[in-house]
């Protein structure tokens, strides 16, 4: 489950992501305290997904890198479903927007990796 703590940080992460690297050093440089979930390794429950997205205030869509292979090749495009997003989302993590950051009611995507200081304050 993703943390319900207003000061509980958790970092969705992938090291092999350069993006995703800078903002572990961000909260590294600045002292955080964060839990790390590599979610390549660990991936999000469809619950999980649909709870990221609400945190975010964003649509659905905006959690999926349509440049992945797996895009195409589950047949995702503009007109997919919410539900067939998260089903894509929940078995394909690779299709995941990253790095995310989680605190509390709140989430946001670290593109660029400084977005996630918005939640350090």
């Amino acid at each position: 489950m993703l943390p319900r703590d207003a000061n509980a940080l958790l970092l969705l992460h992938n090291p092999r992501c350069s993006r995703s690297r800078a903002a572990k050093e961000l909260l590294d440089a600045r002292g955080a305290a964060y839990e790390e979930r590599r979610y390549l390794e660990a991936p999000l429950s469809g619950a999980e997904l649909a709870d990221l997205a609400q945190r975010l205030g964003r649509p659905l869509r905006e959690l999926v890198r349509s440049k992945e292979p797996a895009y195409g090749e589950l047949g995702l495009g503009p007109k997919a479903s919410d539900a067939a997003l998260l089903a894509a989302l929940a078995s394909h993590p690779a299709l995941l927007e990253r790095p995310l950051l989680v605190r509390g009611p709140r989430a946001v995507i670290g593109r660029p990796p400084e977005a996630i200081l918005e939640l350090l304050a």
